[in-house]
């Protein structure tokens, strides 16, 4: 079969977090499997985009209100990914360096649509899937079948992932007049709480909705932003299927980013070495445990209480340890983990920033990864990490329910804890320095966790068959 993804993000073109991985693993995976798969996205002003070739694959243009917008479509040439690769470039629009955060969203991403139905329109075929990812293409599977110049599109199956619900993609009405003539009947198929919501649309008029975990699918009928109630509602055309990693880029063994690359018979030799390179660089001492979070510094990851729960972990628990943050996001985060160096000079160190060199490197070189989220939909740092033998100290919720069993447990390889709390982050550390003085169940968890399939292979083949329940 033929499959579309149309996605915000695709790494390595662009990404601002797990998504990206998403869309830059799933297609290549449904290829393997013998379909034909591909990614359209913006054409985000990136360092991917000048380093690769590229060729015209389509022009048109459209209107959206009273404006008027050429549009061209372009594709990469060399088949890098091992799928096809289209972008969307809208001068004024979609020619910018960042992914989101522009106060101009709304007509950013409600015109990246348009322009991938004009392209679909004109296609002398019809794929037998449109795969929408999020909210930034969640007003598609609607107009495929409202907005009258696209209803020839309407026979197409669609499919909503909900990487994150969180975020909707909220538009006024009175930025209705963006999308082509519709059938007004229809209205409420846009609608929610008097505000048009992109996310609860395409809940509504996919034919198939899946979220990242089952975990998080449930979570959702309780717990969703205001869209609880429709989760319940539509619970019936709702799944999860929990996301993979790409063992192409995620593996120690191969791995060009790491210093020095091991496998499961090495792990403790392989990972010692790169801990070295990691603790000579941040100013550690090697014989303490090293624990890392990698990851944007928002609410959603608990990352406000990162400040005092290290300052309390450092100042009360009896075993040292050493711990590396890497990431962005809230200013104020940004500031108090910053200032925490001050305070634990040789045990401490914060770089803001992404860096996708340095986070493989942090996960190759770490003993523990902490993930506290408030929200996790699947995450996919604590796969990433048990494939480098790195033990996740994980918040039981979403996806890290779904992914990590707690070494207390039978088969167990990870510590998990139940809130998003300093006191839980605080004595689930103090558990974490207590086994890594273990060092024979250590090797034990990471032979473990090293050897758990979480590849794409398993993830790709289930949403094969969820395409193949509406096909067919």
């Amino acid at each position: 079969m033929e499959i579309l993804h149309v996605s915000a993000e695709c790494y390595p073109m662009a990404k601002a977090g797990g998504l990206a991985d998403v869309v830059g693993a799933l297609p290549k995976y449904q290829q393997q499997l013998g379909h034909y798969a591909k990614v359209v996205m913006p054409m985000h002003r990136t360092k991917f985009l000048y380093e690769n070739e590229w060729e015209v694959a389509h022009k048109g243009n459209f209107t959206m209100g009273s404006m008027n917008f050429d549009f061209t479509i372009i594709k990469e040439k060399g088949n890098k990914l091992g799928f096809d690769l289209y972008c969307v470039d809208i001068y004024g629009l979609l020619d910018r360096e960042k992914i989101y955060s522009y106060d101009d969203d709304t007509e950013r991403f409600t015109a990246f649509q348009l322009a991938v139905l004009e392209w679909i329109a004109q296609w002398e075929h019809r794929p037998d899937i449109v795969h929408v990812h999020d909210h930034h293409a969640g007003l598609i599977p609607f107009m495929m079948r409202y907005c009258f110049k696209y209803q020839h599109l309407a026979g197409i199956r669609t499919v909503l992932t909900i990487h994150n619900a969180q975020y909707q993609g909220w538009m006024g009405w009175d930025k209705v007049s963006y999308l082509p003539s519709w059938d007004t009947w229809k209205w409420g198929l846009l609608d929610w709480d008097n505000t048009i919501n992109p996310l609860a649309s395409a809940i509504k008029c996919a034919d198939k909705v899946n979220t990242v975990s089952p975990g998080y699918m449930q979570e959702l009928m309780h717990e969703a932003n205001g869209l609880e109630s429709l989760f319940n509602y539509e619970m019936g055309k709702c799944s999860g299927i929990i996301n993979g990693i790409d063992y192409a880029v995620w593996d120690p063994e191969i791995d060009t980013y790491i210093l020095d690359n091991y496998g499961v018979k090495d792990c403790r030799h392989g990972k010692a070495l790169n801990k070295k390179q990691l603790c000579d660089r941040f100013g550690f001492d090697i014989k303490y445990p090293l624990i890392i979070f990698i990851g944007r510094l928002v609410h959603e990851k608990a990352a406000d209480l990162l400040p005092e729960s290290f300052n309390r972990a450092f100042h009360d628990l009896p075993k040292k340890f050493s711990c590396l943050v890497l990431g962005s996001g809230e200013k104020s985060v940004e500031k108090a983990l910053v200032n925490l160096q001050g305070n634990w000079v040789g045990y401490y160190n914060t770089q803001i920033d992404y860096n996708e060199k340095l986070s493989h490197q942090m996960y190759a070189g770490a003993d523990f990864i902490l993930m506290p989220s408030r929200v996790e939909p699947c995450g996919l740092n604590q796969l990433y990490s048990m494939r480098y033998g790195t033990v996740p100290v994980v918040r039981r919720t979403g996806g890290l329910r779904d992914t990590v069993i707690d070494f207390g447990d039978e088969g167990g390889y990870g510590i998990c804890f139940n809130n998003a709390s300093v006191d839980d982050i605080v004595y689930s550390i103090d558990r974490a320095t207590r086994l890594y003085e273990d060092k024979q169940k250590m090797d034990e968890i990471r032979e473990r966790m090293m050897q758990i399939n979480n590849s794409w292979e398993s993830s790709a083949q289930k949403y094969i068959d969820l395409y193949n329940s509406i096909l067919h």
